[in-house]
């Protein structure tokens, strides 16, 4: 975590500094209403840093007056700069200086950006209070995740069902006077599908690296990004284990055992190299031929072991996790399945500390319920209805 003791009147009077000459319009005098309508957008979000830092610069750090919420409209932030006022305004197709003079709103867009920059040990001390609060919203790419899963898991099958479909095949073609070329198609199609089937393998395994630690804050188990922060740098098997009470639940924990030989035999040889943890990447001369040896993983210990270092059947593999993702969403957890994969709303922390989270788990149809209003919110908030 970086060192966050700062000085906060030194960043805001160099900010101020930065800022200058645009200033916050005087308060004493009355904005022309019909101006904050007919104002022209002469900047827009392209050519600004993002609208939470500009807020937080202007109004949380200097003071400047937010005129609110209206119609499509998140918040406007009346300046001046030579004698004439603008607005800054976050509205419904993002952020945006408006006013009636491009040439000084173009002054303005500077003076931000340069102000912005100057702002940020300011910005971080901000990030870093959030990530150690409960007043935080985790992002949820379940479902996106779990497409990509499927699709590959959709090819595999695909190629499957090709090769086998033309198992019996044979291609020969004559590439010399006495010499002919024999090929069998099927050979070349299961072995892609084994690479398809490893990448389903590869996908479901991030997919739940992703989705254990949803399930984890909607049973409340933590709290605040400092939370968050530590179970996802977790090791899988840990994430496992947190959702999973293995010892009440004898389903997860078989599933657990054989998960973890599928991660340790398949994921982790082709992570590594396609030598595997266990380095496999020797075969012994011997009188009866080439025998395959491992070193151990454990680099302290130099011993030789034979053996492969990599047998599974894919087909096998995928079946397993099939069963797994089927279990992630089975008895209590069903009702989290609306809210993390139907839904896509984010993971709100703060819901999680006050006991919303823990009531909407109760049955799946307290979760549609408060997936429906909550989605309400969301979409209104992103339309601006206020």
């Amino acid at each position: 975590m970086r060192n966050m003791a700062i000085n906060i009147e030194k960043i805001s009077n160099d900010v101020r500094a930065a800022l200058s000459p645009v200033k916050a319009a005087d308060l004493k005098t009355e904005i022309d209403r019909r101006f904050l309508f007919e104002a022209k957008r002469l900047v827009s979000a392209n050519d600004l840093p993002p609208y939470y830092s500009v807020y937080f610069l202007l109004v949380k750090l200097l003071g400047f007056q937010n005129l609110g919420q209206w119609e499509k409209v998140a918040w406007s932030i009346p300046v001046e700069f030579g004698g004439e006022v603008f607005v800054v305004e976050h509205r419904k197709f993002g952020l945006c200086i408006a006013g009636r003079n491009l040439e000084n709103a173009l002054h303005i867009r500077d003076r931000i950006n340069a102000a912005a920059k100057v702002a940020e040990p300011y910005l971080d001390f901000l990030a870093d209070e959030a990530a150690n609060s409960s007043k935080l919203n985790v992002v949820n790419r379940s479902a996106a995740l779990f497409e990509r899963h499927m699709y590959f898991v959709n090819l595999y099958r695909q190629k499957i069902s090709e090769a086998d479909a033309r198992k019996d095949e044979v291609n020969r073609s004559q590439i010399g006077d006495h010499a002919w070329l024999t090929t069998f198609p099927s050979r070349e199609l299961y072995e892609q599908s084994n690479w398809l089937g490893v990448a389903a393998i590869e996908t479901f395994f991030s997919w739940t690296e992703h989705v254990f630690v949803l399930l984890g804050i909607l049973q409340a188990k933590m709290k605040n990004g400092k939370d968050v922060r530590k179970i996802a740098n977790d090791t899988w098997y840990n994430k496992y284990k947190m959702v999973f009470d293995c010892s009440s639940d004898a389903e997860a924990d078989a599933l657990l055992t054989e998960l973890t030989l599928v991660r340790r035999q398949i994921r982790n040889f082709d992570a590594h190299g396609s030598f595997g943890k266990a380095r496999a990447a020797f075969d012994f001369h011997s009188e009866v031929g080439a025998v395959p040896l491992i070193m151990p993983h454990d680099k302290t210990n130099d011993e030789f072991k034979f053996g492969n270092g990599i047998e599974f059947v894919t087909s096998e593999a995928l079946d397993l996790i099939e069963r797994a993702a089927a279990h992630i969403w089975a008895d209590v957890r069903s009702p989290a399945q609306i809210y993390i994969q139907e839904s896509g709303l984010p993971l709100i922390l703060s819901y999680a500390v006050d006991g919303t989270y823990e009531d909407a788990m109760k049955s799946e149809t307290r979760m549609d319920a408060f997936c429906e209003v909550l989605s309400r919110r969301f979409d209104d908030a992103a339309n601006m209805d206020f």
